[in-house]
């Protein structure tokens, strides 16, 4: 596979710490890809020899579900757990933050690649970390974790206290942007919250790029949009995604498409998204 090829050959000269990259997947709609992308991209940088974590900050628990092949049941090994021990009467340090979030990392079946699960007791939670501003934990606690060269973030699909403290967290924002007239108006309002995050909780913020999912190529409206935006100036990426039953079965089964089908269109799809990603880093 011509494209696997080059991502795991493609090889970066900096440092450790200058190569970390923390990368939040984003969208205010639903059913626009996000745990998808996020999975997928994470599970090729793992093949890319990359040591990968994946934060799921979804109480729908897709990707969750994703990697691990089921959802976590014990709140206390979860990105839940991190969240209500940030909520107790002690001060706690940046070294205990950090240690507190990684003894809920878990292990994917797949060498080098990790998952914080996400999970239900997060809705509760949330109004509590909102009004005590909890919003800089997660990054405190990033900013201080060793050992990962990349760091996906999934968010839910609203703004709330889960998407906000990702933006926060993360360093490069991928929006993934479904092609329809709903999805344009949306992303209008989309880049002005990701705008007023940058400028008021992370100077640090930078929109990586738009990334089309479910393009048809052959039809009008899709390329018409894509133009459009493109024309406005938007960071569209040259990678877009096609729509497919195998990302569906892939779900199903549990298993990033690398793995569940390597030699698949949409697999290379993501390759490609993947390489141009880090091409730009």
């Amino acid at each position: 596979m011509p494209l696997l090829i080059v991502v795991i050959n493609q090889r970066q000269t900096t440092n450790h710490f200058e190569t970390i990259m923390r990368r939040v997947i984003f969208n205010q709609k639903g059913g626009v890809g996000k745990s998808t992308i996020a999975c997928n991209l994470a599970a090729i940088s793992a093949i890319d020899d990359k040591k990968t974590l994946v934060i799921d900050l979804d109480v729908q628990c897709n990707t969750t579900h994703y990697l691990l092949g089921e959802k976590v049941a014990d709140p206390d090994r979860t990105i839940a757990h991190f969240f209500k021990e940030t909520l107790g009467v002690n001060l706690f340090g940046k070294t205990h933050s950090n240690e507190l979030l990684a003894s809920v990392i878990h292990a994917t079946r797949w060498p080098n690649l990790f998952i914080i699960p996400a999970h239900a007791e997060l809705e509760p939670l949330q109004s509590r970390l909102e009004s005590r501003y909890k919003i800089f934990k997660l990054r405190e606690a990033l900013d201080h974790l060793e050992g990962f060269d990349h760091i996906y973030l999934d968010t839910p699909a609203a703004l709330n206290f889960y998407s906000r403290t990702a933006l926060v967290a993360a360093k490069h924002c991928l929006i993934p942007f479904d092609c329809d007239a709903f999805s344009r108006d949306g992303l209008y309002n989309l880049l002005a919250t990701i705008a007023e995050i940058k400028a008021d909780l992370n100077a640090d913020l930078i929109i990586e790029g738009i990334v089309v999912n479910q393009f048809q190529s052959r039809a009008n409206l899709p390329q018409q949009l894509v133009d459009s935006l493109i024309a406005e100036g938007h960071p569209v990426l040259d990678s877009k995604i096609s729509p497919s039953v195998k990302v569906r079965e892939s779900h199903s089964e549990s298993q990033p498409l690398i793995h569940y089908a390597p030699d698949h269109k949409l697999t290379e799809e993501f390759l490609a998204l993947h390489l141009e990603l880090h091409s730009k880093v």
